[in-house]
């Protein structure tokens, strides 16, 4: 039995000998694959892991003073310039200035920067090298408000070609102003203009120029504005002399905008004219009725003065006459003409029945007349005809319907001799005209539509 138990615990002793080493075996197998795993991923290792600052030393920032131009000392730089627009935001006719965001690219040579590469690849940067480099100190001549956008890090991208090319970019956002002429608003088109010059470098120290030429401008198809249409976008350059510091460089990127009419018609020149041929109403009333009439032009003439606030309540302040002024105060003086025809037509009225009034007093008609009658002319009588109405007096004998349009004569004779009714005839015949409507109103249904109609015609011929 002792032997027997001393066998069993020489095999359990074998059996962890024998595991324990193939444990070994396996620990020290997997080492080289874990090293032949590294050696593969070192065949496309990460250069900015290796070493740090090696962009500053493959560059040389440090070997050199970057506060002074490439070829100090020497020729001018060309530095190229080419733009893509990415939007034109917003035009403001308040302010005379309009809002672009654009991207700005610049292309020179810096020696400098030269790094050798057997791939002849380029190496891009963000703006924390910026900083550290010398870049063209471009602003925007006119500008009031520019940007650079930061969201989500600063948009700036620096890219240097081993021969010391190097691009400059940047997203920029831009209000600059514009010198609009509004004398043919809002029949007009507008040409503005975003300058782009060196700060500090005369043309000596610093060439500025558009790297492709009129392909140096790119635009997005899909800019679009809401009052106007883009027609053209193209670049030009010229020198640009200041008096203390010298001749500069300048590009100029021009575009030329034509506002869209459709909104002005509706808005502005429709309701005018509405207003307008409204007044027309006026002279189809009845020149009795007065609260109608003048109620009728008041309410014509204060619609005209609102609309012409509001138009000119999104207008700058200019001291010249605007297209659409000349048509707002000629529909504004046609409302008031009809005011004041009507005030005509009122006043001739009263005129007129003051007089037939007196005429009656001066001569009564009660004489004892024997007989009288009353006759109906229809506005042709002649002199001869009146003399021979003898022993007619006033009468109301006349039906209404028929007094319309005509002369509705009454003639009061005395019993004296021939000769003296005659005279009494050729001297004070009493002529009373009854008409619904005056004389001035017709003409007037005539004359203001074929004026106004002239008007327009002459108006759309000369800013269409």
């Amino acid at each position: 039995m002792p032997y027997f138990t001393k066998l069993l615990l020489l095999i359990f002793c074998l059996v962890l000998l024998v595991e324990s080493r193939k444990h070994r075996r396996r620990r020290w197998t997997s080492q080289p694959e874990v090293q032949k795993a590294s050696h593969i991923y070192k065949k496309n290792h990460d250069v900015t892991k290796t070493w740090k600052g090696k962009t500053e030393q493959l560059l040389r920032v440090d070997d050199h003073d970057f506060t002074m131009r490439p070829a100090f000392g020497g020729p001018a730089i060309p530095v190229g310039v080419d733009v893509q627009v990415e939007s034109l935001d917003s035009i403001s006719e308040v302010d005379m200035d309009f809002t672009m965001t654009l991207y700005l690219r610049h292309y020179w040579k810096d020696e400098r920067l030269s790094f050798p590469s057997t791939t002849n690849k380029s190496m891009t940067f963000d703006g924390r090298l910026v900083k550290k480099i010398w870049v063209p100190d471009v602003f925007f001549v006119h500008s009031k408000r520019s940007f650079i956008h930061d969201t989500t890090t600063d948009n700036i991208m620096l890219r240097v070609f081993p021969d010391g090319h190097v691009l400059y970019s940047m997203r920029i956002t831009v209000t600059a102003m514009c010198n609009m002429d509004f004398s043919r608003f809002p029949l007009d088109s507008q040409t503005c203009s975003l300058e782009l010059e060196s700060y500090a470098y005369t043309d000596e120290d610093l060439m500025l120029y558009w790297k492709n030429g009129n392909e140096s401008l790119k635009t997005d198809e899909k800019i679009s504005l809401s009052q106007f249409l883009i027609q053209k976008f193209h670049t030009t350059s010229r020198l640009a002399f200041y008096s203390s510091t010298g001749w500069y460089n300048r590009l100029y990127i021009n575009f030329t905008l034509r506002r869209h009419i459709f909104f002005f018609l509706l808005q502005t020149y429709f309701p005018a004219t509405l207003m307008v041929m409204l007044s027309w109403v006026s002279f189809w009333i009845d020149r009795r009725a007065v609260p109608a009439r003048v109620s009728l032009g008041i309410t014509t003439v204060l619609t005209m003065s609102t609309i012409i606030t509001g138009v000119n309540a999104s207008m700058p302040r200019v001291s010249y006459i605007k297209a659409v002024d000349i048509y707002l105060w000629v529909s504004f003086v046609f409302v008031f003409l009809s005011v004041l025809e009507y005030a005509a037509v009122n006043y001739l009225t009263t005129v007129q029945e003051r007089k037939e009034r007196k005429l009656r007093e001066k001569f009564p008609c009660t004489c004892g007349i024997p007989h009288s009658k009353t006759m109906m002319l229809d506005g042709n009588c002649s002199e001869s005809d009146a003399n021979s109405l003898a022993g007619y007096t006033r009468s109301q004998m006349v039906p209404e319907e028929e007094k319309q349009g005509k002369m509705v004569v009454h003639l009061a004779m005395s019993n004296a001799s021939n000769s003296s009714r005659k005279r009494g005839l050729k001297g004070h015949v009493g002529l009373r005209i009854i008409q619904n409507t005056h004389a001035i109103d017709k003409y007037s249904r005539v004359i203001f539509p074929g004026t106004y109609i002239f008007f327009n015609l002459i108006y759309w011929s000369v800013f269409s």
